[in-house]
């Protein structure tokens, strides 16, 4: 059985069908009435995009094949599979068409800005004797912390104490990859 229905001339109807060879044009046959009969493939255009991906201080040009109808939004996910370099999950931060838009189909899209966030830099200050220490280390992105939480950062011990994230104010938890910076107090 196909995914969709598909338009049967004998039934005058959508329905089920099976595949029976595939090619240029499928040939199917109705499961309500057992006509066999050809169905055009519709082949969908990919266009190459380029995806500027952001990591820490640094900015790296990629390149993905994908679907021309695909709809892209800011705060979206994409899986970045460029054949020359590593994969990469991002985030959409920005689409350029010929301007600056939060939302386009990829057709439209001339570059795609994103950042990181399978492996994503966590800057954590921790307070010990008085003074302030910032600190930086390289987490998963989908590393769960929380307040109240204890935690061990190079000579540092300390109890995260709480968590600004990206453009939406404190949180008690929060994804590594939504967090702008963790506050900890040395115990």
């Amino acid at each position: 059985m196909l995914e969709d229905q598909i338009f049967c001339p004998a039934c005058g109807t959508d329905t089920d069908h099976t595949l029976i060879k595939s090619g240029q044009e499928n040939l199917v046959r109705c499961d309500d009435c057992g006509t066999v009969h050809p169905v055009e493939v519709k082949r969908e255009r990919l266009v190459n995009l380029k995806v500027i991906v952001n990591w820490d201080d640094r900015a790296l040009p990629h390149f993905i094949t994908i679907r021309a109808n695909e709809l892209l939004n800011v705060g979206d996910e994409l899986l970045v599979d460029d054949p020359t370099k590593d994969v990469v999950m991002t985030q959409i931060t920005s689409l350029e068409t010929d301007r600056r838009v939060r939302s386009a189909l990829a057709e439209t899209v001339k570059t795609v800005w994103a950042r990181a966030t399978d492996e994503v830099p966590l800057r954590i200050t921790v307070f010990r004797g008085g003074k302030s220490h910032p600190l930086k280390i390289t987490v998963p992105g989908d590393e769960l912390l929380e307040v109240g939480e204890k935690r061990r950062v190079e000579n540092f011990q300390f109890i995260i104490v709480k968590i600004k994230l990206r453009g939406e104010g404190f949180a008690d938890a929060a994804e590594a990859k939504n967090i702008v910076r963790v506050w900890g107090r040395e115990i």
